[in-house]
């Protein structure tokens, strides 16, 4: 009887960042998930490197980085944190990774992870479909609104124009 990997699928969509308009995992969080050091995982990527071209994984920049650190509280440096600018895969290097790590937990935690890129993408494309209907929404009450200006300014004129209640007779 094989012991399953349960991870929250809300912690891993907590670890997927947006960096140069894609979604990414940070090396360090990749590793921590598959149970091996950072360094060991960036070890069989350049010992793969050919698996891994640019829309799988980049290095950040400094600035990057720094914006990360803020964001999630990565530790500096001077503290026992890193020493060179992280890696980031795509959810293509995430799939290749369970490539060159090979092994079961490696396997388990991908296939995690591609859920989770998944119903990330699923809630975009919704938010993005809602988006389309409020807009056309407000186009249609705009639309609307100009209409019923339009009618209450005719029946507005047609009030003024006669005379409306009792009329004595003379």
């Amino acid at each position: 009887m094989t012991k399953e990997l349960l991870i929250d699928n809300g912690y891993l969509e907590k670890k997927i960042y947006q960096v140069r308009g894609q979604k990414v995992m940070l090396d360090s969080d990749l590793a921590e998930l598959y149970g091996v050091e950072t360094s060991a995982l960036n070890r069989q990527v350049k010992r793969n490197i050919e698996r891994f071209p640019a829309d799988f994984m980049m290095r950040l920049s400094e600035d990057e980085f720094q914006a990360l650190i803020c964001q999630i509280g990565i530790s500096n440096s001077g503290r026992g944190g890193r020493r060179k600018l992280p890696y980031v895969f795509t959810e293509l290097g995430v799939a290749m990774l369970s490539s060159v790590l090979n092994s079961d937990r490696a396997i388990k935690i991908n296939i995690e992870i591609m859920r989770a890129f998944v119903k990330m993408r699923a809630i975009a494309a919704i938010h993005g479909e809602f988006s389309v209907r409020l807009s056309e929404l407000e186009k249609t009450v705009k639309t609307q609104g100009g209409s019923i200006d339009f009618i209450l300014d005719l029946v507005d004129r047609e009030l003024k124009k006669k005379k409306i209640g009792f009329k004595p007779n003379k």
